[in-house]
């Protein structure tokens, strides 16, 4: 099985760009959007329908702004759109499917970059999502995490940790954050198997970023230790370039899911 997760900074634009050619030719399990900036109906999922895709989009109140969505192969027992406080669900940031042997969420933290009461809010999040998380361990083992967390873990994870120790995304704040969340009983897929710096998830637009290869690592797809030994494989691929960030796939060996 395939699962790829993917921050595309606007499906619209995306799928003008040749998104749906990328889809058909890698044929995910499973693939999740974040930051998809359009209702459901301002999308032509046909497309979708038509490469046999079963999908849910959870979208911000607010026009062209934020939103999650995922498509998958096979249809969920259950989909779960956000987690019960409005605050939080009125930007469309959290969705869960269920199977019989996993359960898949697309996520999308705030950034709390250039206003401080999004920081605030990005820390209100957080700790509103972890307690959420252990609420959903107790009757979800098989948890898949993916998504934009807007936080870099470790030093290795951004090109230049010593200047950018004080901006959002590497707060030690948040840096911790992300380890009390691993702890929880999640493993960092990527890392699992690339152990080397200079892989990044994340370019700003500015700067020649992308071509100097000065990044961010913000994308992961967290895998519950509930599935360690069925893990095959986890990369990103740079390459890609429908967004400002690239995707990360996980492939895992996950038979009859339903």
């Amino acid at each position: 099985m395939k699962i790829v997760s993917y921050n595309i900074n606007g499906i619209r634009s995306g799928i003008n760009k040749g998104l749906c050619h990328w889809i058909e030719k890698i044929q995910p399990d499973i693939l999740c959007f974040q930051e998809i900036k359009a209702f459901p109906e301002q999308i032509n999922t046909s497309i979708f329908d038509n490469f046999g895709y079963y999908h849910y989009w959870y979208p911000s109140k607010r026009k062209g702004y934020s939103g999650v969505g995922i498509l998958c192969k096979e249809k969920p027992n259950h989909i779960e759109y956000g987690i019960g406080i409005d605050s939080i669900d009125q930007e469309g940031r959290i969705l869960r499917i269920d199977f019989k042997k996993i359960s898949v969420i697309s996520l999308y933290i705030p950034s709390g970059k250039y206003m401080e009461n999004r920081l605030n809010f990005k820390f209100y999040f957080m700790d509103n999502f972890i307690s959420y998380i252990k609420e959903m361990k107790k009757k979800l083992t098989n948890l898949i995490i993916c998504g934009d967390y807007n936080i870099c873990h470790k030093e290795i994870d951004i090109h230049d940790p010593i200047r950018n120790h004080e901006i959002s995304g590497f707060l030690p704040k948040e840096r911790k954050w992300m380890s009390d969340f691993l702890n929880l009983g999640f493993i960092d897929s990527f890392r699992n198997y690339v152990k080397e710096s200079k892989h990044y998830s994340w370019w700003s637009y500015r700067y020649n970023a992308k071509k100097n290869n000065k990044g961010w690592r913000i994308d992961y797809i967290m895998v519950s230790y509930f599935l360690k030994k069925k893990m095959i494989n986890a990369y990103l691929l740079p390459e890609i370039k429908y967004s400002d960030h690239c995707p990360t796939v996980l492939e895992i060996e996950i038979n009859e899911m339903t």
